[in-house]
């Protein structure tokens, strides 16, 4: 059975070579044996949003954000996500977390 790790590492090859489906597949994968995987999160947000599957990326980078919640990273995905899937308000909203962790506020 391979780890995690392994099958992300699968799930990017497939992806590469154009068998998007086939890398969900594998990052759900990934995901039954890690359930807090967190890079499977992170690829199947990106993953899912590019085959329209809006509501499932979304969750799933809402996740990223739930299990790296100081992770500034976490949230502009997250913002690139909701924009991509027509979700502005939420994007702002995620974007304004994202500059908040980095301590960007207002500069003066």
């Amino acid at each position: 059975m391979p780890t995690p790790d392994e099958l992300y590492d699968q799930a990017t090859q497939l992806k590469d070579a154009g068998q998007m489906d086939e890398a969900v597949a594998r990052l759900e994968e990934a995901l039954v044996a890690d359930p807090r995987h967190v890079l499977a999160h992170s690829a199947l947000a990106v993953y899912c949003q590019k085959l329209g599957r809006n509501d499932q990326a979304i969750a799933h980078a809402i996740k990223v954000t739930e299990l790296e919640p100081g992770d500034p990273f976490s949230f502009t995905q997250l913002s690139v996500i909701c924009q991509r899937c027509g979700k502005i308000t939420e994007a702002e909203d995620a974007m304004a977390r994202a500059h908040a962790l980095q301590g960007g506020g207002h500069r003066h």
